[in-house]
């Protein structure tokens, strides 16, 4: 009788197991799904230190773009001044202030170059960049390609590859060259025939 007892398993024990199984799937799931939010919490707090790591970086970098713009006016100052002094000086007094501006610019370049804000001074002939240069003006040219730099007209700056002031160009026009040959080869200098039949 008590083999019997043993080998046959009672409703209730049945019930049990199944509530067990049941149970410890459901808690399967749950570790599951805890185990990913943990993963994805994991993966947005490193984010966040990245992302904080490169705008502290970027706000150290940029600290003194504010206060070099503000410098930038300085410089142009300076060089106007240095532009406008005559070649031949014979006043020992006005060639030791020439001199003073000359070494008061070099230093100020000096400060520039120490916090890597570097100059944009494109030659006659680059190609016009809007990125880097500010087009003020456009002049008919043979001496350039159309789209390209004529002249500057004033200096550009960046910081680190980042444009604080855009660098102030005249730039040939781009139907230069085409005004200048396309009339004379045909002759007519009331700018050519016009098709009719189109």
């Amino acid at each position: 009788m008590t083999e019997e007892t043993q080998n046959t398993e009672s409703p209730f024990e049945n019930d049990a197991i199944e509530t067990l199984n049941a149970a410890l799937e459901q808690l399967q799931v749950e570790n599951a799904a805890l185990k990913e939010q943990a993963l994805r919490y994991a993966a947005e707090a490193e984010n966040v230190k990245r992302r904080s790591e490169r705008e502290m970086n970027d706000a150290r970098a940029f600290a003194i773009q504010r206060f070099a713009r503000d410098l930038l006016g300085v410089a142009d100052v300076l060089q106007r001044a240095l532009q406008a002094t005559p070649k031949e000086i014979a006043d020992p007094a006005f060639k030791n202030f020439v001199s003073g501006i000359e070494m008061t610019d070099k230093e100020l370049i000096g400060a520039f170059e120490k916090n890597n804000v570097k100059k944009i001074t494109p030659l006659k002939g680059d190609k016009f960049d809007p990125n880097f240069h500010q087009a003020v003006m456009e002049q008919p040219s043979t001496e350039v390609e159309g789209g390209s730099v004529l002249m500057v007209m004033q200096a550009g700056y960046e910081l680190f590859g980042r444009v604080i002031r855009p660098a102030m160009v005249v730039t040939a026009a781009k139907t230069a060259a085409a005004s200048n040959g396309a009339y004379a080869a045909n002759g007519d200098a009331s700018g050519g025939n016009v098709d009719t039949q189109a």
